[in-house]
């Protein structure tokens, strides 16, 4: 008998044979670049993964695949994303998406298919800008910000994507930056393990509508002190020096100067992304670089049950009950009558 040796896969097996077409600098090119990687890591073969878009910058995103893809319609991709799941549950399921796409016409697709868990993997962009159609204000745009949708600053609060997928009972969430390539692969690789919905916040800049967006977040000299990058099991320190680290005072999160305070480092909190009470974790989430460092990493991972595996399981259970198993069956069953 001849034993046949798994294939082991590299990133160029899963890049099509199309132009890569976004702007010159653009943070898209990094997350293919990461994705390409992460594919290749976990070695899923390309045959079975399918990349689902809506549409904007990042839905551009399947064409660049030598995987199946599904370009589909504006804030559709979830729901498209969703019925490929449950047609085809053995395939890796992928949705790139945007702040735009995702967040704006694709909310309420956006949010019941973290909520039912589906065992998909959401990549969402989120550059604060509508980018496709030339720099209008998005939902996740800052209060107060000037674009050519609202020459006088916008009077919207903004949708934080963490916030809105802890709400709808999130089991994975994560936040990366777009050219932080070895962990944005990392979280790429945790996410397509995880089983349920994997909603995966990258923080992307648009060159040409929205260039630094967050360079007083993630810019190289305030990145250090304004960003966290939390691990699972592992203390909540950051900085420099790694001199600092996040407290509980009372109900809330804080700074403590570990080189003015000897007992600080024994206060500083342990990431728990496990825990399934997410108050903690949506704490976490919701930092923003300016009091407290904008966290980084995998928040949120949690087992849940799965909507794809849960819906497989009660069709097989009803299918051992009823004894119908073709149309011809059906069509026969019950009163039925012959006409001569």
């Amino acid at each position: 008998m001849m034993l046949t040796r798994e294939k082991k896969y590299e990133a160029k097996d899963f890049k099509s044979a199309q132009v890569v077409r976004w702007c010159p600098g653009c943070g898209d090119f990094a997350v293919l670049s990461s994705l390409y990687k992460a594919m290749a890591e976990l070695g899923t073969p390309p045959h079975q993964t399918a990349v689902i878009s809506g549409i904007g910058c990042s839905s551009r995103l399947p064409y660049y695949m030598n995987t199946y893809g599904f370009h589909t319609i504006h804030g559709r991709g979830a729901a498209i994303a969703t019925g490929v799941k449950l047609a085809n549950p053995e395939l890796s399921v992928w949705l790139s998406t945007g702040d735009g796409d995702c967040l704006a016409i694709g909310g309420n697709h956006f949010i019941h298919a973290v909520r039912r868990n589906i065992d998909i993997n959401i990549i969402l962009m989120n550059n604060k800008i509508y980018g496709l159609t030339k720099g209008q204000y998005s939902p996740t745009s800052d209060r107060g910000f000037v674009s050519k949708s609202s020459p006088f600053g916008t009077v919207e609060g903004p949708f934080s994507t963490a916030e809105l997928t802890l709400g709808a009972r999130g089991s994975f969430f994560a936040r990366t930056i777009d050219v932080d390539i070895k962990n944005t692969v990392d979280v790429f690789v945790a996410a397509d393990k995880h089983k349920g919905t994997s909603v995966v916040e990258i923080l992307l800049n648009c060159v040409i509508f929205n260039d630094g967006i967050y360079n007083k977040v993630i810019g190289k000299e305030w990145k250090a002190e304004k960003t966290i990058f939390l691990r699972h099991g592992e203390k909540m320190l950051f900085g420099k020096e790694q001199n600092k680290g996040i407290v509980l005072d009372g109900l809330s999160l804080k700074v403590a100067e570990l080189d003015q305070d000897e007992m600080a480092i024994s206060r500083v909190l342990v990431h728990d992304a496990t825990c399934k009470d997410s108050t903690l974790q949506t704490m976490l989430a919701k930092m923003d670089g300016e009091e407290l460092p904008m966290a980084l990493g995998i928040i949120r991972q949690v087992e849940e049950l799965t909507y794809d595996q849960e819906m497989q399981k009660t069709i097989a259970e009803e299918q051992k009950k009823n004894p119908t198993r073709r149309l011809q069956d059906f069509l026969m069953s019950g009163d039925i009558w012959e006409v001569k």
